[in-house]
């Protein structure tokens, strides 16, 4: 069972270096306390911080970095560049009026790397 995304849930970038919380604003649907995201959860620093540093040579700062280093991969700050909403997204379970981001979405940015879902912030508690 795919559980969905929260505000601490945390996610990693394919071209950075650390891992990032998600913070999801306190306008979404709220789960045991916690507000939860749907794929409009998109936005740069807002919802989605920095993974550290970059190494996406499509990334501008990147690329002159290495390009005034002599073509030695130089990573730079990361920005994140995320335009796009959460694919592909649970078509069957809607939060906010669109729908909800669970932990098997990805997020991809525009410098060319993939944002994925390491852990979604909530776990299912069985109590027995």
């Amino acid at each position: 069972m795919a559980l969905a995304l929260s505000t601490g849930a945390t996610m990693m970038c394919s071209f950075g270096v650390a891992p990032a919380s998600l913070v999801v604003l306190p306008t979404k649907t709220i789960i045991s306390g916690t507000p939860t995201a749907n794929n409009t959860a998109n936005a740069p620093v807002v919802n989605v911080p920095t993974f550290g540093a970059c190494s996406s040579l499509a990334n501008p700062t990147v690329a002159s970095a290495t390009s005034a280093a002599l073509g030695v991969l130089t990573p730079m700050p990361c920005v994140p560049n995320t335009v796009a909403p959460w694919l592909p997204g649970p078509v069957k379970t809607i939060n906010g009026g669109t729908p909800a981001v669970d932990q098997t979405c990805t997020l991809m940015c525009s410098w060319g790397g993939v944002i994925t879902v390491v852990s979604p912030g909530q776990f299912k508690v069985v109590v027995s």
